[in-house]
């Protein structure tokens, strides 16, 4: 297909259909070149679609007569009823052309039907293994206030300043990873540290590759946790946010301690058609929303309209799923050594889920086995996460063809990490989640710059961040 850069390349296409208003002159063959365009490059799986192509691109009887016709021009056959070996040798070259077309035909149906089918539906390999010394080589610094939308009390830090004022940096330690049996393994740290001025220096790390799918896993040994805090593990592309959409896969908002995932998106992204029995959690609710006329809307619903905009959720609310399990974020969380968090992003397959695994040994055994052999090479001595072998997930969204929410909702993202304090969000929960405090400090900002003993506890302790995407095969689908 042609692309056009100026006007007096597109002017001959158009033809004037009345003063005011010009068609396109659409051809016969440049759609089913389009439509054949379509399926070399697996785009669509239409069946009529197909059968356009067959039928206009491949008519072997209109081919046989064309080329009878060359055939019989160029080698000047001269009709004559006496001459069998004549009309033997024409009948012969005719079959033997029709021969190769169809030949020809079968190898690139053949490879039209086949590539239309190769699709990311294999087994899941290990893409991108963030963890030690080259855990920060993987992501940008954020160098800056908090944006707008956020508002938090903190200030991001480049990378330097980051290490100089050790909130950001790689330990080793020994761990006893069973039988009394110590091990050094590297643990990634991010912290945050006081001003003079009172927000808090703090990091934000923003990944450097892009992702359309993939099984994230991230092991937290701790995560900020407290009152003010706003930590969070999420993927997007801001840039073109909402438009590409947003997946909070690890949030926490000052004293909650139940886990969630949020998905933002434009509109026509919702989540009323998830199957019975897929999942363990619960939806998020919304209440008491503002209207346009001034009352609150005390309606009691379930959040799960992902559009950022929805009028009976609150702003950027999102689709929010919620484990049903409590102690799965924050301080009884960092009480119990951490947890495993995996959100499996499969538009092929048609959903996402959200899993959380705390205390650790709560994981099933291939996700034990996958995050022990992570580092094998070679790659054929790894173990594969099958997350078909696990338990229900506590979050399922189904996106895709068939759903309510289309896959094209989410796209380019890549991985962010950052710790705000209050805010938008924690800070105005603060009243609500920390009474008393909110009563001795007047406000969640003036409790930060108070550079309470508390705040120790706000950082993170990561072992690592694993990235699987599956491989590309023939689809029966």
């Amino acid at each position: 297909m042609n692309v056009y850069t100026n006007a007096d390349e597109i002017a001959p296409l158009y033809q004037s259909a009345s003063e005011d208003k010009a068609q396109p002159i659409i051809d016969d063959d440049d759609l089913a070149a389009d439509n054949l365009g379509e399926l070399l490059m697996a785009c669509s799986d239409d069946k009529e679609l197909r059968e356009s192509v067959l039928l206009k691109n491949f008519d072997l009887l209109e081919y046989e007569e064309e080329a009878e016709s060359q055939i019989h021009n160029s080698l000047n056959f001269q009709e004559n009823d006496e001459d069998i070996a004549t009309k033997g040798g024409r009948v012969m070259m005719s079959f033997a052309f029709t021969g190769l077309v169809a030949i020809f035909s079968f190898y690139m149906f053949g490879k039209t039907f086949e590539s239309s089918r190769v699709q990311p539906v294999g087994p899941y390999v290990l893409t991108d293994k963030q963890e030690g010394k080259n855990f920060f080589s993987h992501y940008s610094f954020y160098d800056g206030s908090d944006s707008e939308g956020s508002k938090g009390y903190i200030n991001y830090v480049q990378k330097e300043k980051a290490f100089d004022l050790s909130i950001a940096n790689v330990t080793y330690e020994s761990v006893d990873n069973g039988g009394g049996h110590l091990e050094t393994e590297p643990f990634i740290y991010m912290s945050t540290t006081p001003t003079a001025k009172g927000p808090r220096n703090s990091v934000r790390l923003e990944g450097r590759k892009r992702y359309n799918r993939g099984l994230f896993i991230i092991d937290v040994r701790h995560m900020p946790a407290g009152c003010g805090t706003w930590p969070a593990f999420w993927l997007s592309d801001e840039a073109n946010w909402p438009v590409n959409g947003e997946i909070d896969v690890l949030e926490g908002v000052n004293t909650q301690s139940k886990a969630k995932i949020a998905l933002h998106t434009t509109s026509t992204c919702r989540m009323d058609d998830v199957p019975l029995g897929v999942k363990t959690g619960v939806w998020d609710t919304a209440q008491g929303v503002p209207m346009h006329n001034g009352t609150l809307d005390m309606t009691l619903r379930e959040a799960n309209n992902c559009f950022v905009y929805d009028p009976h959720q609150w702003l950027n609310q999102g689709c929010v799923a919620m484990s049903s399990k409590d102690g799965t974020i924050g301080t009884p969380l960092n009480k119990k050594g951490g947890g495993v968090y995996v959100l499996e992003w499969d538009p092929i397959n048609r959903f996402m889920k959200s899993w959380v695994f705390t205390p650790r040994d709560e994981m099933p055994q291939n996700l034990k086995d996958a995050l022990r052999t992570a580092n094998n090479a070679p790659a054929s001595k790894r173990v594969a996460p099958d997350p078909t072998s696990w338990t229900l997930p506590y979050a399922y969204f189904p996106i895709g063809i068939g759903t309510n929410c289309p896959a094209s909702h989410f796209a380019n993202m890549h991985i962010i990490f950052n710790t705000a304090l209050c805010g938008s969000v924690a800070g105005n929960r603060f009243f609500l989640d920390c009474p008393e405090l909110n009563e001795k400090y007047g406000s969640c900002d003036n409790y930060i710059k108070a550079d309470t003993p508390e705040m120790a506890e706000v950082y993170w302790k990561i072992r690592g961040v694993y990235v699987y995407e599956r491989q590309w095969e023939r689809s029966m689908a």
